[in-house]
């Protein structure tokens, strides 16, 4: 094995292995590595509990561990295994070149393992994978090669953010369970142990609810919130009232409860014989992608001649491939991202004005959505406490340019600034997102100074040998 300068380049011989203490994760279980390599085939890296030697060979390690290996099969193929099972083994991925080195990272967030090209975490995502039984203590990571010299270059580790795209839409269902009474109750903390809520645990949950629906004969309650029907759909609002009623006497709840149900998660089961119920309830309400995925299905079932009166589950989704880039928002599909971030600018449907004392007001807000970004929020807004009730809070010693950029991010998962350098707003708003607890901002900040650190040149006159690389 070859090092120069400092662990700046590096080349692996055949079956060995680079470790490092600088090769370490800031927080276990969590943490990104960027890199460029040149390879005919197989780079390869072991994410370990503890680091192994030079001579390590992952085939014959027993000890818990993540191998991600780019161009395997004669660089024909993206593997990941885990503790030497593979699990993941797709053709066309993340291929290596040989005659010049090509940029990647490797992000693993509490088993989500997330791999991309570019000198930039996040962007370009070639494949998305989440353990199901993460492994929370991995933090060294190994630069190892299979049968050819692979070189590495240009080596840093930082930290790493959760990947929403995928990341909320497997923890969604974890986080809902029945009340015994026909609706849902939240848990405080999903299997994956984030400390955040979903969106799914607003399903038919009283938690900020400002609209209800009142739903067959029975007349069940059924609680809902504007910013979210509103965001898919066009549903009948009273604004005179505080909480207004919409009434469908002749749907019964199981189909108002599937249509709830895909708004706020994506997806949702339906039997056969209530899918026209539920396409005349989503084009009364126009939720124009649960429309035409049940004319898709109908229309299938016509064609083959199946029993409309079947009760056979069928699966709707708003899926789509997740292997693709992807954005901080939380809210899934069917949910119109544009609408909801319009909702802040106009103040629709809002439920609290957030106040800075000598500023004045900020801007009208909704308390899902902070809730849905920051457990601080979320516990404000929840704790009994003066602030669950009231539709006006006052903050003291905030900065209120990067107060503002905060909220505006929580609304559109992107940092809406021109920041090019390091500015007092940018370091305000990296402070304000690790007091709030909102890690992805906290991500999107540490991206931009460690962007601005690295240029080859900076208007400052620092050489090019101040870049955070090893």
């Amino acid at each position: 094995m070859k090092v120069e300068e400092k662990k700046r380049s590096i080349t692996v011989a055949p079956f060995e292995c680079a470790w490092d203490e600088e090769f370490r994760f800031r927080e276990t279980g969590r943490g990104c590595i960027t890199f460029e390599a040149s390879a005919h085939n197989d780079v390869t890296l072991v994410f370990r509990e503890q680091p192994g030697s030079q001579h390590y060979h992952y085939k014959m390690d027993n000890s818990r561990h993540y191998i991600v290996i780019l161009g395997s099969h004669r660089n024909k193929r993206l593997k990941i295994e885990v503790d030497g099972k593979t699990v993941v083994d797709v053709a066309g991925i993340g291929l290596c070149c040989s005659s010049s080195f090509q940029s990647y990272w490797i992000s693993i967030y509490d088993g989500l393992i997330s791999i991309g090209q570019g000198r930039h975490p996040n962007n370009n995502i070639l494949f998305q994978w989440l353990d199901p039984d993460p492994n929370r203590n991995v933090q060294y990571v190994g630069l190892s090669s299979w049968d050819k010299h692979v070189g590495y270059r240009n080596i840093s580790l930082m930290p790493s953010a959760p990947q929403n795209s995928i990341l909320w839409s497997q923890i969604e269902c974890a986080y809902v369970e029945p009340d015994g009474a026909g609706g849902h109750t939240r848990k405080q903390e999903s299997k994956d142990g984030l400390d955040q809520r979903a969106l799914a645990n607003f399903l038919e949950n009283w938690d900020f609810s400002d609209s209800i629906f009142v739903v067959g004969s029975e007349r069940k309650v059924v609680p809902a919130h504007k910013v979210v029907l509103g965001s898919c759909g066009d549903f009948p609002f009273n604004l005179m009232m505080s909480r207004p009623a919409i009434e469908l006497p002749s749907v019964s709840y199981p189909v108002l409860h599937s249509l709830l149900e895909y708004i706020y998660t994506g997806s949702t089961q339906i039997s056969e014989w209530q899918l026209v119920s539920l396409l005349e309830l989503s084009s009364q309400f126009k939720v124009k992608p649960l429309v035409m995925y049940c004319e898709e299905i109908i229309g299938c079932l016509k064609m083959s001649d199946a029993v409309s009166e079947s009760s056979k589950k069928i699966q709707l989704s708003s899926g789509g491939s997740q292997a693709h880039q992807f954005y901080y928002f939380p809210f899934k599909a069917p949910l119109n991202t544009q609408k909801i971030e319009q909702f802040l600018v106009n103040g629709e449907h809002s439920d609290v004005n957030i106040y800075v004392n000598g500023h004045g007001l900020v801007t009208h807000a909704h308390k899902l959505i902070l809730s849905l970004w920051s457990m601080t929020f979320d516990k404000m807004f929840t704790n009994g406490m003066k602030e669950s009730s009231a539709s006006n809070v006052f903050f003291e010693d905030v900065p209120v340019e990067a107060f503002f950029l905060l909220i505006q991010f929580m609304y559109s998962g992107e940092l809406k600034v021109d920041i090019e350098e390091i500015t007092p707003v940018l370091v305000e708003l990296l402070l304000l997102s690790d007091q709030f607890g909102i890690t992805a901002l906290q991500f999107e900040c540490c991206k931009r100074i460690m962007e601005f650190l690295s240029k080859d040149s900076c208007p400052t006159g620092r050489s090019s040998s101040t870049r955070a690389n090893f």
